[in-house]
């Protein structure tokens, strides 16, 4: 088996830049997930994420954590559970609207952070899709217009905590899935393990790595490469020792971006393997209800409403992009 891959985007600069956009693709195509270092993100913003929010674990959410697996009997259960993740977790919003000054539950300082920290991943997931479009042969910029719909992209991060488990063999951190949206941006915990990834049917670990982010790619990314590129099933096992900490950041199409394979990839591709095209939001409610279930049978019910999709949607949707102001980006 290969060795994970790891990517320096530092090397993108360098005369090692050809190497690396060929280790992008492979990762892109075989594996479906890649680990970045020197990735433009501040190693101090970093550090200072992971102690705010393993703070906040501590004094908010550990107590109620504990009260639930009480009140559900999860430290005793004898057979396998197969509705629950042994996990606490919380959502944050960042785009369209950001709703980070609104959790009441987060110290001033940890909200603040959160809001910089977002708009780090931000640039580096955009940064990321014109380097996939590069890679696909797609024009620059092509991947960040699909996402745009007309409101701009969906961006949200999922911080999850996963405390010690008494039963890991019996209750996943994590229930097997594949990610629905777009392009998934991971900094997880470099001292406890637990993500898992699925390739050639071995359950593979994500190595743990100081100041890293892993990449993971979703459905959406599936169906515009038309396949090319792979969403892959993924899963949190539940450890006896250690909290992991787990800060996953999903940047996604927005809510009316119509989605459907680049026609520039279907005509190179001689099995011409046709994805739905569908609006997103269609895409996010289907799968609400079949998320630890196979992706093929999600895209086939989006087949039976593809002729429902609105072509004047997808030339409104052209029409209105815009890349956002950089500049407005920073200040808002």
């Amino acid at each position: 088996m290969a060795n994970f891959p790891v990517v320096d985007l530092g090397n993108l600069n360098t005369e090692e830049r050809g190497a690396t956009m060929e280790l992008i693709k492979d990762a892109c195509e075989n594996w479906g997930f890649f680990e970045l270092v020197n990735h433009g993100i501040s190693i101090e913003l970093m550090d200072t994420v992971e102690r705010l929010t393993k703070e906040h674990y501590k004094k908010t959410m550990e107590q109620r954590f504990k009260e639930m697996v009480a009140s559900k009997g999860l430290d005793s259960v004898q057979s396998e559970i197969n509705d629950l993740d042994w996990e606490s977790t919380f959502f944050l919003r960042h785009l369209p609207v950001s709703n980070v000054s609104d959790n009441t539950d987060l110290d001033e300082d940890y909200r603040k952070v959160m809001k910089q920290f977002a708009l780090e991943l931000e640039k580096l997931a955009e940064n990321l899709l014109d380097l996939l479009c590069e890679n696909l042969g797609l024009e620059k910029g092509y991947l960040k217009k699909v996402f745009y719909g007309s409101k701009g992209p969906n961006f949200g991060t999922k911080v999850s905590n996963y405390p010690p488990c008494p039963t890991p063999d019996l209750i996943k951190g994590l229930r097997a899935h594949t990610d629905a949206g777009g392009i998934i941006l991971l900094f997880q915990d470099d001292k406890v393990s637990g993500l898992q990834l699925l390739k050639d049917d071995q359950w593979i670990d994500v190595p743990p790595m100081r100041h890293s982010i892993v990449i993971n790619l979703g459905d959406q990314l599936e169906v515009i490469t038309n396949g090319k590129y792979k969403s892959v099933m993924h899963r949190v096992v539940a450890q006896t020792d250690g909290t992991r900490m787990s800060l996953a950041s999903f940047y996604n199409p927005g809510d009316d971006a119509v989605i459907s394979p680049a026609p520039a990839l279907v005509k190179e591709n001689e099995t011409s393997q046709v994805y739905p095209k569908f609006v997103f939001d269609d895409y996010m409610k289907l799968y609400a209800g079949l998320k630890f279930q196979a992706k093929e049978p999600r895209f086939e019910a989006m087949k039976a409403t593809s002729s429902s999709v609105d072509v004047g949607a997808i030339a409104t949707q052209e029409n209105v992009y815009a890349p956002p102001d950089p500049l407005q980006e920073i200040s808002s």
